[in-house]
């Protein structure tokens, strides 16, 4: 899912924040790096009701090795371009 994403913490701003494209209903779950350096979420889950969301949210926790009540949506909620807080 990630394992070519080394140093994904590189993606994290020094104020805890990480910049995220979400393409929903993809084939399966994955985060990629495209060819301008961005990071970028495939999921299977349909953007309705925060589904899409979460799962990105999740996906990022599991990466980072970090709880997933640490990594919190701070703004994008219905947007395609999402930053995420990665709290203390």
């Amino acid at each position: 899912m990630w394992d070519d994403l080394p140093g994904l913490r590189r993606f994290v701003t020094p104020d805890g924040r990480i910049e995220v494209r979400v393409t929903p209903k993809a084939a399966r779950n994955r985060l990629v790096v495209d060819e301008h350096g961005a990071l970028r979420a495939y999921v299977t889950a349909a953007p309705e009701q925060g589904k899409a969301t979460r799962a990105v949210a999740e996906m990022l926790a599991k990466a980072l090795a970090v709880p997933k009540t640490r990594v919190v949506l701070a703004r994008g909620a219905v947007s395609r371009d999402k930053s995420f807080r990665l709290l203390e």
